[in-house]
């Protein structure tokens, strides 16, 4: 963990605390339904974070996700993360998130229109 800070216009970084990827039992991400930039990391105890935004919420869960697939290959546990934002493979994964978000909210709008515009026998 980095503390970071600036002076003047200079950015200044300071290593706070460090953990092992090995050590890394859970990452909790509390709400996947929300917006919401707080997650809690299990190791040998619970760290409650916050992320600078929901979005790196997630690209720090896929960096560490990825890490543990490509160097530990261990049993690794990402709860309360929205599946399809989580997975690069997903039809809906993207550089730009909010566009996939929209397209995602027309989608469904325009599946509806067309179930609402269904004559049933």
């Amino acid at each position: 963990m980095v503390k970071h800070w600036r002076v003047d216009r200079e950015e200044k970084y300071e290593i706070v605390e460090k953990w092992f990827l090995k050590d890394l039992e859970m990452i909790d991400g509390k709400e996947a339904d929300t917006d919401n930039p707080y997650f809690d990391m299990h190791f040998h105890q619970v760290y409650n974070m916050e992320a600078y935004s929901c979005a790196s919420k997630y690209t720090f869960a896929r960096t560490l996700s990825k890490l543990n697939a490509m160097y530990l290959k261990k049993d690794f546990k990402i709860v309360n993360f929205d599946d399809t934002y989580l997975n690069d493979d997903s039809i809906w994964s993207s550089s730009n998130r909010d566009f996939v978000v929209v397209m995602k909210v027309c989608f469904y709008a325009f599946s509806l229109l067309c179930l609402s515009l269904c004559r049933l026998s």
